[in-house]
């Protein structure tokens, strides 16, 4: 750095309009402070300086003859970190005076800034006050001139400035009219992929499903959990892409319908990268995905390719399916109906049979369609232009789906009846079922769109109202059900279940534990547990933590109490559950009266044994609404007692 004596000299010939400033730095060093100054020393003027200004140089102010230029020197060398006593001594004043300047100047709250501005002023002064300058000068002074600009920058963003006052080409980088980002855009590369992706994860029994894909109306009848919805939420994203047709989602409820868009969203994203958004999924080439529950007002006003998931367990199929075939009506469109088998007195029945068909035919023309599975076992198109399948387990396992144990499922899970109605795609006849599907249906609602009090997806999903829970224990290889109910608001209301679960392969301890993570999120009132089996070992655990719980156990008398307040409940239409719960279902209807072992006594039974376990969910229920009287809540069966204080 120039020496602080040399930049007031300097200072001063610029005042007196002398311009022979020195070509280097003085060469004089102080040996106190440190040696960190450089001394002034005497030098001549050039002469034709001296010959412009004549007897100038005579005059030349000191640094004590200029006080200003004395404080820019002290504030000078207290920036370099010199002491206030040294800077008085080397400058000849008084220490008083400088300690004054510090404090009236604030010099010591300066800022780096400051100092650097401070530094580069005086450089500059020098340097363009020469009259003869150099190409190095003149690369100084652009550079300093730099600095001085970044630093005004850096001081306006200090003050409250943005990221523009930095870099000003940010400025011009904004300044163009903004492209909005086009929402749920897939590129030429991100459908090649995705569509890639699509067909090289299909098991061959999909395969036949995707090339039959042209097929006017589509029936399939299906086995649980073969991945019929994961299949046909990539099918239909897949044709909305390449044909821009619209895809309608029907399900017994929108919370069902919803489980396609989670398919479709978590398709999109590991296949291509791309975050689908919207309800509906809108795609720029102007495909609409919809997703509705099976509801006539909610199902009307649409048009499209329709997806109808589980119609054999909806309420009210030959109207829905009025409206619903309605939205494809146009050549263009698809209709696809799949579903596991519920009941043949279910009112799709007739239509999976072609019995529709055959009546509208004279007498001499109708004709049978053959539904067995032997001919539906690969697909076939019957007389009414229907292609009908039949997939059951055992189809899926030869077409490549290896993610089932099946002599473990047929042997530990599920009774003969579950195992041929839900895996082996075999109608239930409920006629002797004590809850045939005709009072059930009457119970199926869309929970999302009717329980406007329920929010499914919040920390408390039901607030702080009450609850009760019902758990039927696994038995030795058994599953357990556990249902959440919540009871009436006034006498005579209807009971909802707003949760159900079935747990496989837990012991009891896990399976209490489960309970308690429910006590957390419900305000709980009473929890009834099957005291049988494991229900022994579950019951004091949930008893540290809901020292009410209330053991149950079982005998033919508590068993006909429980079915009977279940059928006057169900009957009278006080229970509501959402109609995607079609495993509730399920374990109703498979409830029939049987005789003891003794054959003394009439009892219930679901073909429940040792070895395999059937209707848990529908005993969970159960044990939830044998809270309530068997008689009902009424004045005659409730009292109230009145506590005072003093």
């Amino acid at each position: 750095m120039v020496g602080v004596a040399a930049l007031v000299n300097n200072r001063q010939r610029v005042d007196n309009n002398l311009t022979d400033f020195p070509t280097r730095a003085f060469t004089g060093v102080a040996h106190y402070a440190g040696g960190m100054l450089i001394k002034p020393v005497p030098f001549k003027p050039a002469k034709r300086a001296a010959a412009r200004a004549p007897g100038k140089l005579a005059k030349l102010a000191t640094v004590s003859n200029d006080p200003a230029a004395m404080r820019d020197a002290a504030r000078s060398l207290y920036w370099q970190g010199w002491r206030i006593s040294s800077i008085a001594k080397h400058l000849k004043i008084k220490r008083s005076t400088v300690a004054s300047w510090k404090e009236r100047d604030k010099w010591h709250l300066s800022t780096a800034i400051d100092r650097v501005e401070g530094q580069i002023e005086a450089r500059m002064v020098q340097l363009v006050g020469k009259e003869v300058k150099t190409g190095s000068d003149f690369k100084e002074i652009d550079l300093l001139t730099r600095s001085l600009v970044q630093m005004s920058r850096k001081r306006r963003y200090d003050g409250g400035g943005n990221e523009a006052d930095l870099n000003p080409n940010l400025d011009k980088r904004n300044a163009g009219p903004k492209k909005k980002p086009t929402r749920n855009e897939f590129s030429e590369k991100q459908q090649s992929q995705l569509l890639d992706a699509f067909r090289d994860s299909l098991f061959d029994y999909q395969k036949v499903w995707y090339r039959n894909g042209h097929e006017r109306t589509r029936i399939i009848l299906k086995s649980r959990q073969i991945g019929a919805t994961w299949y046909f939420a990539r099918e239909a994203l897949a044709d909305a892409l390449a044909t821009g047709r619209n895809q309608i989602f029907l399900s017994a409820s929108k919370a069902q319908a919803h489980v396609f868009k989670q398919y479709i969203v978590q398709f999109a994203k590991s296949a291509a990268g791309v975050e689908l958004s919207g309800d509906p999924i809108v795609l720029p080439n102007g495909a609409h995905l919809y997703f509705l529950g099976t509801s006539a007002r909610t199902a009307q006003g649409y048009h499209g390719n329709f997806y109808f998931d589980e119609f054999f367990w909806t309420h009210n199929f030959t109207e829905l399916n009025k409206v619903a075939s309605g939205m494809a009506i146009q050549k263009k469109w698809r209709k696809t109906y799949f579903s596991t088998p519920s009941s043949m007195n279910h009112q799709a029945y007739p239509f999976w049979i072609g019995k529709e068909f055959s009546d509208r035919l004279q007498k001499a023309k109708k004709a049978k369609i053959d539904i067995s599975h032997l001919k539906l076992s690969s697909g076939f198109t019957g007389e009414d232009k229907i292609w009908r399948q039949i997939v059951t387990i055992l189809d899926a396992e030869a077409g490549g789906c290896n993610l089932f144990d099946l002599d473990h499922l047929r042997d530990y899970e599920y009774s003969p009846d579950q195992f041929d109605n839900l895996l082996m795609c075999n109608f239930i006849d409920d006629t002797k079922s004590i809850f045939p599907l005709a009072e059930l249906e009457a119970c199926m609602v869309d929970s999302w769109e009717v329980w406007e009090d329920v929010k499914q997806f919040a920390e408390r999903p039901f607030g702080y109202r009450p609850v009760w829970i019902g758990y039927d224990p696994s038995l030795s290889g058994d599953s357990a059900g556990c249902v959440v109910l919540a009871p009436p608001l006034v006498a005579g209301g209807k009971f909802r279940v707003l949760e159900r679960h079935q747990w496989r392969g837990m012991d009891f301890a896990a399976q209490a534990e489960a309970i308690r993570q429910m006590s957390l999120r419900y305000n709980v009132e009473y929890i009834g547990i099957d005291t049988t089996g494991m229900g022994i070992g579950v019951f004091p655990i949930v008893k540290q933590f809901f020292p009410g719980a209330t053991a149950i156990n079982y005998s033919p008398e508590v068993k006909t109490r429980m079915v009977l307040k279940a059928k006057d409940v169900i009957s009278k239409g006080r229970l509501e559950f959402d109609a995607g719960a079609t495993d509730l279902s399920a374990a109703f209807m498979a409830i029939r009266k049987t005789i003891t072992a003794s054959g003394r006594h009439v009892t219930f039974d679901a073909g429940r044994t040792a070895e395999t376990g059937h209707a848990d969910l529908a005993w969970a229920c159960m044990h939830a609404l044998d809270h309530e009287p068997i008689e009902g809540v009424s004045e005659s069966t409730t009292s109230f007692m009145e506590i005072f204080t003093s």
